[in-house]
């Protein structure tokens, strides 16, 4: 019984967040009409592979890292305050702007990212679980770009 319950509870809350996560052949299209395929020398692929172990390709997503005191918005989890918002805010943006399932805001500031020294190793993400894939091409598999 309590079991069930729980499920329910885990239920309601998995719908609402779910309304905006993109398809993956959608991601990459946005992502190609924003200029990233190719872009500083890594593949459209890897920024698929990025947005995916990121968000799961839901742009609205913000993760709240309390330990190491940052919080991650968007496709890309760009996070505060070295990127968005108030600090040293290198994108010029706000963090809200980057919850838009348009995307323009956030390839804008994932090229300014990618443009510092790390490149995509920025992200831990791209490090761990795309860098050195040899399954990448799958990212883009069936979409007509």
């Amino acid at each position: 019984m309590q079991a069930s319950v729980v499920l329910s509870l885990l239920g309601c809350l998995v719908v609402p967040s779910g309304a905006a996560v993109l398809g993956r052949c959608t991601v990459a299209k946005r992502l190609q009409e924003g200029g990233l395929r190719d872009y500083e020398g890594y593949s459209l692929e890897n920024w698929v592979c990025l947005a995916y172990f990121e968000s799961k390709f839901n742009p609205m997503a913000v993760y709240e890292n309390t330990r190491d005191s940052y919080t991650g918005f968007g496709l890309f989890q760009i996070r505060n305050p070295d990127w968005c918002d108030k600090g040293k805010n290198r994108c010029h943006v706000s963090c809200s702007a980057l919850l838009n399932s348009n995307l323009n805001k956030t390839i804008e500031c994932a090229k300014k990212i990618v443009k510092g020294k790390r490149g995509m190793g920025a992200w831990p993400a791209w490090t761990t679980n795309c860098q050195n894939s040899n399954t990448l091409a799958r990212w883009l598999d069936g979409c007509k770009l």
